[in-house]
């Protein structure tokens, strides 16, 4: 066979990867070749897979359809364990729902998530990780909102890579440098952190924004000044008119 036909072969094959060989066979034969079946299908190309898409790639394509979900835990000066439950939206990056409990139950876990979504406004999708604190419950309270659950897999907090870069900065901005003494005072420093979090701080994935969009002032609205915020860790710059 010569070159110019397996070429030819290769070129049909390439720009038709939903032939298969029988078709390309007839569209050769009626090109005037006369060769075998067994001979296209031998030389025919045959494109690699592609690989199917990344976790990135999911989250970047349903980032308006999609929330993540996990636990932490804050000790107490008491030597008390309290479990931080915290829901993020991925689009805009803002925690929409967070709950402090001693005992996470899968009631307690799946009446959180009836709470923060009326029926009208459940996203497409929940990503969390295995933990037993779901439970069958949460399962079956995310089915009645019309909730498709992402499982990550076992020990692989990466694949939940924006909420667990959310606990990392609360950690470190704000439960780093406070005491807590029970569940009520880690609700108001939580909350103070979060309307920073959202109305003040800004994200380099929002292109320099903050999840609550900040409008820029400009040198003629005034003399900037300084705002304390969550108890002074954190400040936010303002203009104002002289």
């Amino acid at each position: 066979m010569s070159r110019e036909v397996i070429d030819l072969i290769r070129k049909v094959s390439l720009a038709n990867p939903r032939w298969g060989a029988p078709r390309i066979h007839g569209e050769l034969l009626k090109l005037g070749f006369d060769l075998s079946e067994a001979k296209v299908a031998k030389y025919m190309a045959r494109p690699r897979k592609p690989r199917s898409q990344t976790c990135r790639t999911f989250l970047a394509n349903h980032t308006k359809d999609l929330v993540s979900s996990d636990f932490f835990v804050v000790p107490t000066v008491f030597f008390r364990v309290l479990v931080v439950f915290l829901i993020l939206s991925h689009d805009r990056r803002r925690p929409v729902h967070f709950a402090i409990t001693e005992y996470p139950t899968a009631e307690w876990t799946a009446r959180q998530l009836l709470e923060v979504f009326p029926w009208n406004s459940a996203p497409r999708y929940l990503l969390r990780d295995r933990d037993g604190s779901y439970g069958e419950k949460f399962r079956e309270a995310g089915n009645c909102l019309g909730i498709r659950e992402i499982l990550t897999a076992s020990q692989s907090p990466w694949q939940n890579a924006y909420v667990e870069r959310l606990i990392g900065s609360i950690r470190r901005e704000c439960l780093d440098h406070v005491i807590v003494l029970n569940q009520a005072g880690l609700r108001r420093v939580l909350q103070s952190y979060f309307d920073y979090y959202e109305r003040s701080r800004t994200h380099l994935s929002l292109g320099k924004d903050a999840p609550i969009s900040r409008p820029t002032q400009h040198a003629a609205m005034g003399r900037v000044v300084e705002i304390p915020q969550v108890g002074g860790l954190h400040h936010r710059y303002e203009r104002v008119a002289a």
